[in-house]
């Protein structure tokens, strides 16, 4: 008896330790906010509550910047987390290289997901060399968020569907404010980070574009009228109007804190401003679309779950991305404010348009889908896009003239246009 005993202990003990060994390990790095670190934390909890074979160890880095920089040296060092939140402008560069574990496949035979669940936009925009290479998370676009007290405070009427680039200037012209008489703009009407990617839906709403080619770019065109136009309204912002902040207030109070402060009226964003501007509490805020010149059109913002080629573990790691993108995933995202849910179903629910959480206009994000344009996908975009940014930057604060800074821009990117087009 005591013998059988032993035995029974022994296969329990066994059983057990096999059990621990069968747990599965996948690492997922995320950038943000600590409120967006929070929602993934939530993610996180609620996975593993329904998959406990499996441990989720999340990191965490708060600098976009410096999130990019720490997946760049990981990938080169051989070293990348399993899983990670990568922009549709970004995941070409680590794909060429051969770090990324094409989603397609694992898509097709998915059983919780297939790609008629998602916007059409958002699974173009992680395609790339014929393959889906990353499952996309959300679909925002560039917005502005508004303070109603500032607005109201100066009578000044809320953004209206259809508003015009007159209409936001002269908003932004009345909430523009010396408030002590002192000579120095205390409260200003509005910011942009002045950059490529906030210049491009005005270039698109010129009919112009950035480039010569969306599926072939081959040069930069910010030297064309439309763009030159475009380019000259967002510098004229600043130089001419004087309504969004210089140099030196941008640099001793960013934009955002002077949001979240209550000495700006207008910023633009996308969602991922939402869980930061929840935090509010002394006044109310909503969201408008972008001011319209010629045409409509936004610009898509667009995040997805990738998976590292050296994943040791990719089956878990699907599981995870898998579960993040399913209706549940999707939906605690969602419910904190962090993304406009790229699952159709889930962005036209109430964990996404409830009416008791701000911004109350969350419904202008779906309906500025139809009209968002889409940067094109380049491995080596991302040196484009900083590249030019650098010149976008440096007219909009009086350091060269529009013309001057898009023919710079044009000459200095060149090199990567060609060197990607020498990969194809």
């Amino acid at each position: 008896m005591k013998k059988l005993l032993f035995t029974f202990v022994l296969i329990c003990l066994f059983a057990a330790c096999s059990r621990q060994a069968e747990k599965h390990t996948v690492t997922f790095l995320v950038f943000g906010a600590p409120e967006e670190y929070a929602a993934y934390e939530q993610l996180v909890a609620a996975f593993e509550a329904e998959h406990p074979e499996i441990d989720i160890q999340l990191g965490h880095i708060p600098s976009q910047s410096e999130y990019r920089q720490r997946l760049a040296t990981d990938f080169s060092g051989g070293q990348p987390p399993d899983v990670m939140l990568i922009n549709y402008r970004r995941f070409a560069s680590f794909a060429s290289q051969g770090g990324l574990e094409p989603l397609g496949p694992y898509l097709d035979k998915s059983k919780i997901i297939q790609a008629s669940d998602f916007y059409e936009q958002t699974i173009d925009a992680f395609e790339w060399g014929g393959q889906l290479w990353c499952i996309p998370q959300n679909i925002s676009s560039l917005v502005v968020y508004y303070n109603k007290d500032l607005f109201d405070a100066a009578a000044v009427p809320y953004p209206a569907p259809g508003w015009t680039r007159d209409d936001f200037l002269a908003a932004a012209r009345a909430l523009t404010k010396d408030l002590d008489g002192d000579g120095v703009i205390d409260q200003y009407g509005a910011s942009i980070d002045p950059n490529l990617f906030r210049l491009a839906p005005f270039v698109w709403q010129n009919g112009g574009d950035i480039v010569d080619d969306r599926e072939r770019p081959t040069r930069l065109t910010l030297d064309s009228p439309e763009s030159l136009a475009a380019f000259q309204w967002l510098v004229d912002l600043r130089l001419k109007e004087g309504v969004t902040p210089d140099a030196v207030a941008e640099s001793a109070e960013d934009s955002e804190t002077r949001f979240l402060n209550g000495r700006l009226a207008m910023i633009f964003d996308s969602r991922r401003a939402t869980p930061t501007f929840r935090t509010i509490t002394g006044f109310t805020w909503d969201i408008a679309p972008l001011p319209r010149g010629e045409r409509e059109s936004g610009i898509l913002h667009s995040d997805a779950y990738c998976m590292a080629n050296l994943t040791k573990d990719k089956e878990a790691a699907w599981t995870f991305i898998e579960y993040a993108n399913s209706a549940p995933g999707q939906t605690i995202i969602a419910q904190t404010g962090r993304t406009v849910p790229s699952l159709v179903a889930v962005a036209q629910s109430a964990a996404f348009l409830d009416p008791t959480k701000l911004p109350a206009s969350s419904q202008v994000f779906l309906d500025t889908i139809p009209v968002l344009g889409q940067v094109p996908i380049m491995t080596t975009w991302v040196a484009i896009e900083e590249t030019a940014g650098k010149e976008v930057e440096r007219a909009y604060y009086g350091q060269a003239t529009v013309a001057e800074a898009a023919a710079t821009a044009a000459a200095m990117t060149q090199e990567y246009f060609d060197q990607a087009n020498a990969r194809r």
